[in-house]
Formats: C-alpha cells, structure tokens, sequence
C-alpha cells in the first residue's frame, strides 16, 4: 500500500548514512594498506612484483565496479562461502581502491625528484630507509589532493552495495520509495545527502591543488 512521504522516513534515510560512512571508511583504510604495498611493489627493483601489481591494477580498473561486487558476493557463495553483504561491499571495494590508491600513489613515488634517491643511495641508507624517511613523506604530499578527489568517488562509488542488498544511503532510498512511490523527493533527499558528504572533500581537493601549484611555481 502506497503511503505518504514523512519524516519519520527522512530520519529512515538520514539514519542509513552511517552505514555509508561505515563502509567508506573500511574501504578507504583497507584500501591504504593494499595501495601502499602495491605502490611499493610497482616502484620496486623486483620484476616480477611490477609485473604481479601491474596484472592487479589492470583487472581492477579495466572491470566495473559492479561486477567486482557480483564476483564477490555470488561467486563466493556459488562455491559454498556464502557472505555477508556489508563483508562482501567492503572486500570488492577495499581490492577496487587497492588498485587505484595504488596507481595514484605509484605516480606520486615517481614523482619525486630522482636526485633525492640518489642521495639517500650515496648516504647509504637502504631501501626501507630511502622510502621511510626521503621517498615517502614527499610522495605523501604530492598524492594528498588526488587521494581526497579519489575518496569523494570512493562514496559515492558505495552506492552500488545497494545492487546486493546492503542497506547504506542509496539502497534505504530504494526501500523508501517502494513504499511511497515519490522517486522526486526520496532521491531528491537521498541526493542532498550525498551532496554534503562529497561537496566539502571536494572543496579540500581543490584547495590542496591550488596550493600544490603554488608551492610548485615558487
């Protein structure tokens, strides 16, 4: 039975914006440690670690996102590991910012002048040491804005969970307007509140562009 559009099913939505959070949150800090180790393995003197991270980072963005979900939700239960939707949402899009926090970072490890490593080498210093104390914390500067344009995605990339049953912000959207058939103000309501989980990253995106250019002109 079809019914009106209330309050209580705004707080229903605003409510499901937790779950959002949640999940971007596991995903983004899962996919920190997999980036890392993968930026580190495509910039390492080892030819069969580059060629292992770079098989990686080719399956995982040259596949949609939403088949990745597919893949581990149903593949795993079709073998007889049957999983958890939010488990199932958060290793898809942990191994899906895995790749790209990877590549970001890779470029970003490349980025630094070659003759900072070379001087880290004639000091000495070995390979955890050079990327620890010379190669890390100026690579770190140089991915930050990427890294926060790429968490924007990482949210709202969250969404497609909704297609397996995960109740985050967009799937509570879905339930809302089964129930009250007013699509306008259901994904109205559940745009606004994307729009102010996104927007203020986004802003800091640019902010921190603007100010790499500066410091890059200087």
């Amino acid at each position: 039975m079809i019914r009106e559009f209330s309050s209580a099913d705004v707080m229903f939505i605003v409510m499901a914006v937790r779950w959002t959070l949640v999940l971007s949150a596991v995903a983004f800090l899962g996919g920190a440690v997999g980036g890392l180790l993968i930026a580190l393995a495509r910039t390492s003197g080892s030819k069969a670690l580059r060629r292992i991270s770079a098989g990686f980072i080719q399956v995982f963005q040259g596949t949609p996102l939403l088949m990745q979900l597919f893949l581990v939700y149903f593949g795993l239960a079709v073998v007889g590991l049957p999983i958890d939707p939010l488990l199932a949402a958060a290793v898809a899009l942990t191994l899906h910012a895995s790749a790209y926090l990877g590549e970001i970072w890779r470029g970003s490890i490349e980025a630094v002048p070659s003759g900072q490593t070379e001087a880290a080498t004639a000091l000495a210093l070995s390979y955890p040491h050079r990327m620890r104390h010379v190669v890390l914390p100026q690579a770190m500067r140089i991915a930050t804005a990427p890294t926060v344009g790429f968490l924007v995605q990482l949210i709202k990339g969250t969404s497609l969970a909704s297609i397996i049953g995960f109740t985050e912000l967009t799937r509570a959207g879905q339930i809302v307007n089964n129930a009250t058939f007013k699509p306008f103000l259901v994904f109205g309501t559940v745009a606004i509140l994307y729009f102010i989980l996104c927007w203020p990253l986004s802003l800091m995106a640019r902010r921190l562009e603007a100010r790499m250019r500066l410091a890059v002109t200087r």
